[in-house]
């Protein structure tokens, strides 16, 4: 495949999740993978729902995943060519207006039901004259239009399903343009897919029955016909929908939780694929690994926890130039506490403990060893000085183990756990760490 080109087509009613990226990506990497074309489309024909907030949302969490796009446009705009093409089908009798209300289309379906018959639309609105219409159209009714499928039978191969066959006589005529005038997705989709010259139409599973439909409107308005590939949904670590859970794994939260976008991109680049699931540093290394034969047809399962796992592995292998404008310290803090924290906000924790003042915590029965220990400081700490502490310390006292080094540890830093203490004991230097061990803020 050469230059291909590839859409993603969010509605800007809500900011990105973690079901969006992924369908996102899958079209960032084969389009990165194949020297293709990346398009971003605004799929605002809901224009009360549509914002302009919502719209620069979701490009913002696509420029911070690190994605680019060739080219974007917003359906918003395009409504002339929508018109036009709904007046060529209508002309080839394709289009064709329909006026029954939402209560009448619910009762034949269960009459359909009650009969043993598949609950479809009868295309009654094709029979009707001119009179009737009119009629209808006098009581204040106006018409919704459907597409008349073809009742053959729609045979594609999907880049990850194999060959699909769709049998067009069991679905209802697809209505493309509601009541009021506006436009269904599926019109406008396949007009813009049409004129971008879209080659692969890259999106979940859920759209395998709208694509029977879509291409036969597609060859309905041209001779322009995309190749498809359906991808398995997300689901939990239960297997259950994440479509109750979306809002907090939106790119948003998981950036304000402190996820680097790379753990994002590497988990749902990895998951459902053949491939283990591992840090990659670029969406390019990503993309050069990225094949359509690599995905499963089982959902995807997305854990929070790999996510926070694959963060904290990025973030150990992270060197403080990288993250230089977004921490605070030196590099030698960095270095020392990078290995402790699973988020880059967890860096404050250690922050406070080190860079700012504070007292530990020293029991009763351990502040004379704690002054022991502090008196022993020498006025320079080396690499060498926290393994010299302790030694004088058990020669001195008889401690050992726990009772040893914990409340020097609790002294120091207020913490159980953390990063060695020849390190956080150079990182707080003699001054600060003979306060603190001394029970004084410092």
């Amino acid at each position: 495949m050469s230059n291909p080109i590839v859409r993603f087509a969010p509605s800007p009613t809500g900011r990105l999740h973690v079901g969006n990226v992924r369908t996102a990506l899958m079209n960032v990497l084969f389009a990165k993978a194949e020297g293709g074309t990346f398009v971003l489309r605004i799929d605002d024909t809901d224009l009360e729902r549509s914002t302009a907030e919502y719209e620069q949302g979701i490009k913002d969490d696509l420029s911070w995943l690190g994605v680019k796009w060739g080219k974007t446009f917003k359906q918003s705009e395009r409504f002339d060519m929508y018109d036009a093409a709904a007046a060529k089908l209508k002309a080839e009798g394709l289009l064709y207006a329909c006026y029954e209300t939402g209560e009448e289309l619910d009762r034949q379906r269960k009459l359909q039901r009650v009969a043993g018959k598949p609950p479809i639309y009868n295309r009654a609105a094709l029979g009707l004259t001119d009179a009737e219409k009119a009629a209808y159209e006098a009581e204040g009714r106006m018409p919704h239009w459907r597409f008349k499928l073809s009742g053959g039978t729609v045979m594609w191969h999907d880049l990850v399903r194999g060959e699909q066959s769709i049998d067009m006589s069991s679905l209802s005529d697809p209505v493309l343009i509601r009541g009021d005038g506006s436009y269904l997705y599926t019109l406008p989709s396949v007009v813009d897919d049409i004129e971008a010259e879209i080659t692969h139409v890259i999106r979940g599973e859920d759209h395998v029955t709208n694509s029977g439909a879509q291409i036969e409107i597609f060859r309905a308005l041209s001779d322009h016909l995309p190749e498809f590939a359906h991808t398995p949904l997300l689901v939990g670590a239960d297997g259950k929908s994440l479509s109750k859970r979306l809002g907090s794994l939106s790119m948003v939260e998981l950036r304000e939780q402190g996820i680097e976008p790379m753990a994002i991109a590497s988990l749902l680049a990895k998951i459902g694929t053949s491939d283990a699931v591992e840090i990659r540093r670029s969406l390019d290394q990503l993309a050069s690994e990225f094949s359509f034969e690599k995905i499963g047809r089982a959902p995807a399962r997305f854990d929070e926890k790999d996510l926070t796992a694959l963060n904290a592995k990025l973030l150990h292998e992270t060197s403080y130039a990288e993250v230089k404008d977004r921490v605070p310290g030196d590099e030698d803090f960095w270095n020392i506490v990078r290995a402790n924290i699973e988020k880059l906000s967890d860096i404050n924790d250690w922050a406070d403990i080190v860079l700012k003042s504070m007292s530990g915590e020293i029991a009763d029965e351990d502040k004379a060893f704690c002054e022991t220990a502090a008196e022993f400081l020498p006025e320079k700490v080396t690499a060498e000085t926290w393994s010299a502490l302790i030694a004088h310390l058990k020669t001195e006292t008889g401690r050992k183990g726990k009772g040893l080094f914990m409340p020097l540890r609790l002294a120091l830093t207020g913490q159980q756990h953390g990063p060695s203490m020849d390190d956080m004991l150079q990182l707080l230097g003699a001054e600060k760490a003979k306060a603190r061990l001394r029970g004084q803020a410092a």
